[in-house]
């Protein structure tokens, strides 16, 4: 038995599953290729694209001095940065324009990068915080589910960045991802179970499930089954929406 419980043969086969998946991504990042099938039952990025991205960020509203607008950092994976989609259709994007229409000054900074574990994002810490960071939207995990990665890793990584997002002073919002049962019934229990226990623990706003009500479905996936379409990123944004819209302050 390995650390989390789950018998080494189920590990090595969630692992190697992780590689097979990952590796068509891989390649279309290279060769455009999008004629890949992978199961929709797997919520987790594929994608291992740890490239050397700089997190975009709209700019202030013209009226206001930029150190006087308040700052909403997304710290995720490939469904952050938005993989498969014109930039403007992902879900910081989409967030970014539904503040301005709300009358928010709020400026979105996307740092999502794909393929990006909750290891990475805790180890891309220290530099998102040498900028303000009022709000701190944490989405984060599913490669790590993914890999077969013991959740209590992951669990201990995305308390680490709740906690110094708190400490910074940041308003923080986590938002949770699913594993499915193909990754087996312990793991997908230990996985599903830590971001609920994590909200409750520090006490931080919750979205249960960032890819709610588009999950599984074909006509807001990409031809992969796992990354939303711009459709898909709209509904995601409502999901953001809902959680994050009563924590908000105008002016």
């Amino acid at each position: 038995m390995n650390p989390s419980g789950i018998p080494r043969r189920r590990a090595l086969a969630v692992f190697f599953a992780a590689a097979l998946l990952l590796l068509p991504v891989a390649c279309e990042k290279t060769s455009g290729t999008k004629d890949r099938k992978v199961s929709s039952g797997d919520y987790a990025m594929p994608s291992d694209d740890k490239q050397a991205a700089q997190p975009r960020a709209a700019p202030p509203p013209a009226s206001a001095p930029k150190d006087s607008v308040p700052v909403i950092v997304t710290l995720g994976d490939s469904l952050t940065e938005g993989f498969g989609v014109p930039e403007e259709q992902n879900w910081p994007s989409r967030l970014q324009r539904r503040l301005a229409e709300a009358g928010y000054p709020h400026r979105v900074v996307n740092a999502g990068i794909s393929g990006d574990t909750s290891a990475g994002g805790l180890a891309r810490m220290d530099w998102l915080l040498r900028q303000r960071v009022d709000i701190l939207i944490v989405e984060l995990g599913a490669n790590d589910g993914l890999r077969g990665v013991d959740p209590r890793d992951t669990r201990r990584n995305l308390s680490a960045i709740i906690a110094r997002g708190k400490a910074h002073g940041a308003v923080v919002v986590l938002a949770g991802m699913r594993m499915a049962f193909n990754v087996g019934p312990d793991y997908q229990r230990q996985f599903n179970e830590l971001y609920p226990e994590l909200a409750r623990q520090h006490g931080v706003a919750f979205i249960p499930f960032i890819l709610e009500g588009v999950a599984t479905r074909r006509d807001l996936n990409q031809s992969d089954g796992i990354h939303p379409t711009g459709a898909g990123h709209e509904l995601v944004t409502e999901n953001v929406w809902r959680i994050l819209q009563p924590l908000l302050k105008k002016g």
